[in-house]
């Protein structure tokens, strides 16, 4: 817009270069007239009579007040031209600028609404499991009431008991691989103990009822633990943070950082490629060992592929 006022106010000046030319030349002629007019007279006609010699003597200073005005004008018009020339160029960095802002805020507006995603993602999880851990007390509690309310033997209470275990199994296998053998050991040896009668059916729902809470637990627990993990078809020790039972990172002994993703309907550790997830991860260690359970951290997000 300030380019294009520019250009029309440069074209009225070469529409209006005649009335420029006449006003230099009126100016001189009035200049010329009062300066040769302290040394005129006046004729027996009544003419105006200037001599000559008042004429010449007049031209310098007519010539040095005329290059005065020229000389001004010609200042003015530079000055203006370098204005207009200015402002044209500091009007076309800001639009510039202002196209890079706008790139910017598009850019910020469109990863704001993928962490929005992901957040609902991760939300909507964290209810999923919620759900899950609420069904089993519900399924547990509705076995204990139906228990107190019938005076069944062990026979019918038998089944029950396996089911739960059952249950539980399926649970531990699609979670989190959080020391998932031995939580899957400790329930094998309570089927089996069930099956082969060593263990009272009665007696079992104690012990049922302490796993649960167990995995309670462990869902509102952070911390760092050491177990056996997967990593290119090798069995590998390291050490792993565990976040409830939603995250869990690790980091091996050969400073390999990585985390637990799931893949359809199962898990598997992955190694972090860039250097920005690996600091995280290793600052997110770092504080879990100064013992820094809350504050805010800035991790992988394991449902990015």
């Amino acid at each position: 817009m300030l380019q294009k006022y520019f250009k029309t106010f440069a074209k009225v000046l070469k529409q209006n270069a005649n009335k420029m030319s006449s006003i230099i030349h009126n100016f001189v002629i009035f200049v010329f007239y009062h300066v040769a007019s302290f040394n005129s007279g006046v004729n027996n006609a009544g003419y105006l009579m200037i001599p000559f010699s008042s004429i010449a003597a007049a031209l310098p200073r007519v010539a040095f007040l005329v290059g005065c005005f020229l000389l001004w004008s010609g200042v003015q018009a530079d000055s203006l031209d370098n204005l207009a020339e200015e402002l044209i160029r500091m009007r076309s960095e800001v639009e510039e600028l202002q196209s890079q802002l706008d790139l910017e805020k598009e850019k910020h507006k469109n990863r704001m609404e993928v962490l929005s995603s992901q957040l609902a993602e991760l939300s909507t999880e964290n209810r999923r499991l919620s759900l899950s851990v609420e069904q089993l007390h519900q399924t547990f509690e509705e076995h204990r009431q139906q228990l107190s309310h019938r005076q069944s033997g062990e026979t019918e209470l038998l089944p029950v008991m396996l089911k739960a275990v059952d249950y539980l199994q399926d649970y531990v296998r699609t979670g989190l691989p959080f020391k998932v053998e031995g939580r899957l050991r400790e329930l094998e040896q309570l089927h089996t103990q069930l099956k082969t009668g060593v263990l009272d059916p009665k007696k079992s729902a104690n012990r049922i009822w302490a796993f649960i809470e167990d995995e309670v637990r462990l869902s509102k627990e952070n911390g760092i633990y050491r177990q056996t993990i997967q990593l290119d078809g090798e069995n590998n020790l390291a050490e792993v943070a565990k976040i409830g039972m939603m995250l869990l990172f690790f980091q091996t002994e050969d400073s390999r950082v990585g985390m637990a993703q799931q893949d359809k309907d199962h898990w598997r550790f992955v190694v972090m490629d860039t250097e920005q997830d690996r600091k995280h991860i290793v600052q997110l260690f770092d504080s879990l060992k100064k013992q820094i359970r809350q504050g805010y951290f800035e991790l992988p997000n394991p449902l990015e592929s």
